[in-house]
């Protein structure tokens, strides 16, 4: 796998290094040692998949807060994404600073969000597939989350999101330092 250093602080793309031949292709999805050898600490608690069925479904941005905040590792099993990650942490060198990513099947691509980041997913395709791995448990008491389209930021999107939860249209305005 080739790690692809960022510009926000930790993020990585990551590209497989597929072996192919008349039988399919075999690629390494994920590996504890590859992550250590490029300083990510990176421990698997929970693994998820999100179905979408529509193209520009927007799921984002979330995170939970200190010090419940967690890593994520993510890939496009099937269909297209474009992902923002948002560096939310207030010590980071690159705080607040955000970068967009293509993702999709063809590219095999993953990606490698750290803690004090958040991301947001807008599919591109119809039944497009997340599968991510998280480095922390699930504690509904620490969500949070940033508007796709919070003004503050100004995020550009490839299309307006046409599905949307009602909550991930809900956040308030973000205003640094709260």
């Amino acid at each position: 796998m080739k790690f692809l250093k960022q510009k926000i602080n930790g993020v990585y793309l990551i590209e497989p290094e597929p072996f192919q031949d008349h039988r399919g292709i075999y690629r390494r999805h994920f590996c504890q040692r590859e992550l250590k050898d490029h300083s990510i600490n990176f421990q698997v608690a929970q693994a998820n998949i999100v179905e979408n069925k529509h193209r520009y479904t927007l799921r984002g941005f979330h995170f939970q807060k200190p010090p419940f905040e967690e890593g994520k590792l993510l890939s496009c099993l099937k269909g297209s994404a474009y992902d923002i990650v948002l560096d939310i942490d207030p010590k980071s060198k690159t705080y607040l600073k955000w970068k967009g990513f293509n993702l999709n099947d063809k590219n095999r691509a993953s990606l490698y969000i750290p803690p004090g980041c958040t991301h947001a997913i807008l599919t591109l395709k119809d039944d497009t597939i997340i599968h991510y791995y998280s480095s922390a448990f699930y504690n509904p008491k620490s969500e949070s989350g940033i508007r796709y389209n919070d003004p503050y930021f100004k995020f550009k999107w490839p299309h307006s999101p046409v599905v949307i939860s009602d909550k991930d249209t809900n956040h308030p305005d973000f205003i640094p330092g709260k």
